[in-house]
């Protein structure tokens, strides 16, 4: 037997496992008021030298434990920071899974395969997108850039061989779209300069008129319109662009819906309106390790026609069968080597069903209005003119003692109160910049996360606030 297998010490090992991920789950179905510090042993550790000889695989997982328990760990009820996956117990076994059985999803995997198919069925057919297919991706940057490749062939066919030449072409995104477009629009060849920074409205969505003006200028102009990206809450603020009237704008332009952060809320009756028109949209992207609870990484690309994705991407390489013209999944992706990601939102779909991922949504788009009603009714704390759309509450507090302090005192209290929130540990929250000003950025989308956790998280921000200096 291979030195490099478990040998006799398998099913102890992972018996104990099994007990430290038990511990660990039951650890986050409540809120801690501290966070752990690296003890002295662990830190002695992390700085050995590389290990030349075995040791027991025990003591090497608890202190894996422990180190884990010490960090920032997004899956805890209070963790309010950025947007990040909640660690559905029933994924992380399906990782356990798919890890184990490891398959290579770059060809066909079989029934793996029919996994990830059938999986994106019902992503579409939860988030109201029919006739969905499409493909799992590591996270919802690669999921927009293999979009906007296939956009990239559509409006200048063939420019994956050739290069687009003297031809300019530009891609439009609201003013607070993720950078990933950008980063996309840098990747592909398009230049970052050719990104269309489009006007937002009172709301902070993207403009449809001043999109229109802006795509009319180019073609007057001699660029090429290449795509649109309608952003289904932004990451700043939870912001939805009006799909369905930019959708009227595109025409024949190719709609690309990043709905990374903010798209599983289309399942929802509360903000399901919000996303009228997803239908139409030709691409969405969506992390369903964000506000679907699994862990990372597992995101989608859901398409109504694979074979545009097949244009920008398929190849002819002697170590990839095509023996019946058959397509292969690295025929339409950016990716060769991929693991089944899909399992694991599978088996969540399969264990909880859909409906108590709408309640899990719901709970959160609630908490969302109480953190900003609780906020909009104190004198001392200062909301956005707007409820959030989703479940993003950019607040800040104001003191007493600043009442009459100038913008940049204020913002120089903020990013000390953000940063004194961490160090106090009851609650994570994130700064934002918002219209040059700095703000708290609380975002709920943890189905752990309790009406309780929500008058804490007020509580602690108001608490801390006034426990502050202010010079």
């Amino acid at each position: 037997m291979s030195s490099l297998s478990l040998g006799p010490d398998r099913d102890r090992v992972l018996n104990h496992a099994a007990e430290l991920v038990s511990g660990i789950w039951a650890d986050f179905d409540e809120a801690r008021d501290s966070h752990p510090m690296t003890s002295p042993g662990l830190e002695k550790i992390l700085k050995e030298q590389l290990p030349q000889d075995p040791s027991d695989p025990i003591a090497a997982l608890d202190f894996a434990a422990e180190a884990l328990d010490s960090s920032l760990t997004q899956a805890r009820p209070r963790y309010l920071a950025y947007i990040g996956s909640s660690g559905l117990e029933i994924g992380a076994l399906g990782d356990l899974l798919a890890h184990s059985h490891d398959p290579n999803l770059a060809l066909d995997a079989g029934t793996a395969s029919e996994i990830e198919r059938q999986t994106i069925t019902w992503l579409g057919e939860f988030l109201g997108y029919n006739n969905a297919q499409g493909f799992f991706t590591s996270g919802g940057t690669v999921s927009n850039l293999t979009a906007l490749a296939a956009a990239r062939e559509q409006a200048l066919p063939d420019s994956r061989s050739t290069g687009m030449g003297t031809h300019t072409l530009a891609l439009y995104s609201s003013a607070e779209a993720h950078y990933s477009v950008r980063r996309a629009a840098e990747v592909l060849g398009i230049g970052g300069d050719n990104v269309r920074s489009i006007h937002i409205d009172s709301q902070r969505r993207m403009d449809p008129s001043a999109l229109a003006q802006a795509i009319k200028a180019d073609r007057e102009a001699g660029v090429i319109p290449m795509a649109v990206v309608a952003t289904a809450g932004t990451t700043l603020t939870g912001a939805v662009d009006s799909i369905n009237e930019i959708a009227d704008v595109c025409g024949d332009i190719w709609l690309h819906v990043d709905g990374a952060y903010g798209l599983p809320a289309a399942g929802t009756k509360t903000a399901g309106p919000l996303f009228t028109g997803l239908d139409r949209a030709n691409s969405v992207s969506i992390d369903a390790h964000k506000w679907l609870f699994v862990p990372k990484a597992c995101s989608a690309l859901l398409v109504k026609r694979p074979e545009l994705l097949a244009q920008a991407f398929s190849h002819n390489e002697a170590y990839i069968p095509h023996e019946h013209g058959d397509t292969n999944a690295v025929d339409i992706t950016f990716e060769y080597s991929r693991p089944l990601r899909a399992l694991k939102l599978w088996l969540a779909f399969k264990v909880h069903g859909a409906q108590s991922f709408r309640d899990a949504l719901e709970g959160n788009l609630a908490q969302a209005q109480l953190l900003y009603h609780l906020a909009s009714d104190a004198p001392d704390f200062e909301v956005l003119s707007s409820p959030p759309q989703l479940s993003t509450v950019p607040l800040r507090h104001i003191p007493a003692s600043l009442e009459a302090a100038s913008s940049t005192q204020i913002n120089k209290h903020t990013a000390q109160l953000q940063l004194a929130l961490v160090a106090d540990g009851r609650v994570y929250i994130s700064p934002a910049q918002i219209n040059g000003d700095t703000w708290l950025r609380p975002c709920f989308t943890n189905f752990r996360t309790t009406t309780e956790d929500v008058h804490v998280s007020f509580d602690v921000i108001r608490e801390v606030s006034n426990s502050l200096g202010n010079d």
